[in-house]
């Protein structure tokens, strides 16, 4: 509604110079002081109208426009500082991934150096349990073996013993004296009788 009204002020006052400039159209240097006069007080109207009207707006507009901008301004900087602080955040919280990572690295290296070490005794004490076992079965063989030499070095005694005498002694009593003659003796005696 403002601006029709406008236009039709301006129509209005503009109306006396147009038909100023067609009476003395030919001399534009000539100074004609009508013209100037409606020209000045068209120029002070105007003015006026502009300053009631058009001037408050305009710089309440402008205005408005310099605060929006500051406060684009002033978001665009918060935003920024926002944004550096999540950065730096970010940052820390990745340092201390990397950090908590690098430990958990160590510590699983850590534990699988404690399971190989366990696993290297648990190997020794299985190997030494098996040594121990081996030795007993050779030594339980051994013995064995010995017992089965004395019966047949007996068997082999009484047998030629009884081949030279020429008659069968009672094997089960003579068996018993050549086992308690062959147990009195021992390995190192018979050894250096040789």
């Amino acid at each position: 509604m403002r601006t029709p009204l406008r236009s039709l002020l301006l129509l209005v006052l503009a109306a006396p110079v147009a038909s100023a400039q067609e009476a003395h159209p030919a001399n534009l240097l000539a100074a004609n002081y009508g013209l100037m006069f409606w020209t000045l007080v068209i120029f002070l109207v105007l003015l006026a109208v502009l300053a009631k009207f058009a001037f408050g707006p305009i710089t309440a507009a402008v205005e408005a426009r310099e605060r929006a901008l500051q406060d684009a301004i002033d978001s665009a900087k918060r935003d920024r500082e926002e944004a550096a602080l999540l950065l730096a955040q970010h940052r820390a919280a990745l340092d201390a991934s990397r950090a908590e990572g690098q430990k958990m690295i160590a510590d699983a290296r850590a534990a699988a150096e404690r399971v190989r070490a366990e696993l290297v005794e648990q190997a020794h004490a299985e190997q030494t349990r098996m040594l121990e076992r081996a030795r007993g079965e050779i030594e339980a063989e051994r013995a064995k073996a010995i017992a089965q030499l004395r019966r047949e070095a007996v068997d082999l005694a009484i047998v030629g013993a009884g081949k030279v005498i020429g008659q069968n002694l009672d094997r089960d009593a003579n068996r018993k004296l050549v086992e308690s003659f062959l147990e009195s003796v021992s390995p190192a005696a018979v050894s250096a009788s040789r």
